[in-house]
């Protein structure tokens, strides 16, 4: 039988259980401390994941053994976790997402083993309209994290010439994630094509480091821009989560400095942060992402070569 204990967070009660259970085998890292993370960084992760669709990423018996999807909240989930009903093209009509819209929630969820925070790009009160513009760089071996850097500046400058402020975190495993806020009225008719013609003019202009196509025998020693994250159906790990990776590491917002710095010195271990570090930046920095949530901007024309 687990061994259960009794909490109160923020005047709700849970019963956590198997506090002990190491979840990262590598590390000794435990449920216990998964939770405690997700309780500290609550503040600071809440309003990146507050309202939007949450698909559930489950590691039961730990980052080495088998894991599994949840969109549908689970039928034992406490009365006072809030969901949303979004309609479902798929085997059933529609789909009750949970909403980790306060710190209990996240708790809730840590002691499920959530590890990884998936999020929809758009909130559950308007589906259809995304607040932001994704790209997922992820590298082709050889190629890596430093590769993923040094295309990451490329498509900031980008994207500055275009009048448009991007933000970038790590993906907590081998590539780096952009944002660019918009939180105006959108839609991924607009943010898609957007997104994939800055991928293939990056493509064009330096084909021997950016791919815009899945096509894996493409990928080999360059980094794809994955633009096709841009949909309406699709998720993004959420700024501040953890990654199922051999150590706890997690998809941590970057300065762009930081990134300036790490191509400058070829170290990509200056862009690798585990929990512990990431409080620690939190304490230093605040969040670095807040403006993908506050930012207000408009795509502009379709750029052209």
């Amino acid at each position: 039988m687990s061994k259960q204990v009794e909490v109160e967070v923020d005047g709700r009660r849970l019963r956590l259980s198997n506090l002990d259970k190491v979840l990262y085998p590598a590390t000794g890292f435990t449920k216990g401390e998964v939770i405690d993370y997700y309780t500290r960084i609550a503040p600071t992760v809440l309003p990146h994941l507050r309202n939007r669709p949450l698909t559930l990423k489950r590691y039961p018996d730990g980052v080495e053994a088998e894991h599994f999807y949840e969109k549908q909240a689970p039928r034992h989930a406490p009365e006072w976790v809030e969901t949303a009903r979004i309609p479902s093209g798929h085997t059933r009509p529609f789909i009750d997402f949970v909403l980790a819209n306060d710190r209990a929630t996240l708790v809730w969820l840590a002691n499920l083993a959530d590890l990884e925070l998936h999020t929809s790009l758009s909130k559950a009160s308007d589906v259809d309209t995304p607040t932001m513009v994704a790209f997922d760089l992820d590298p082709g071996a050889p190629a890596a994290l430093l590769e993923c850097a040094q295309v990451a500046l490329l498509l900031r400058d980008m994207l500055d010439d275009l009048g448009l402020r991007c933000f970038a975190k790590t993906s907590g495993s081998k590539g780096i994630h952009l944002a660019v806020p918009l939180n105006v009225k959108a839609s991924y008719e607009r943010t898609k094509p957007f997104a994939q013609a800055l991928a293939q003019l990056l493509e064009k202009r330096h084909p021997d480091r950016v791919v815009s196509k899945m096509t894996k025998k493409l990928r080999e020693g360059k980094v794809l821009i994955d633009w096709s994250q841009n949909d309406a159906h699709k998720t993004t790990v959420c700024a501040y989560s953890l990654r199922a990776r051999e150590r706890p590491t997690v998809s941590a917002p970057l300065a762009w400095d930081e990134v300036e710095a790490a191509s400058v010195a070829g170290d990509a271990g200056r862009l690798v942060f585990e929990s512990h570090d990431v409080l620690e930046r939190v304490e230093r920095h605040g969040d670095l992402f807040a403006p993908v949530a506050e930012v207000e901007q408009k795509l502009p024309k379709l750029p052209t070569a």
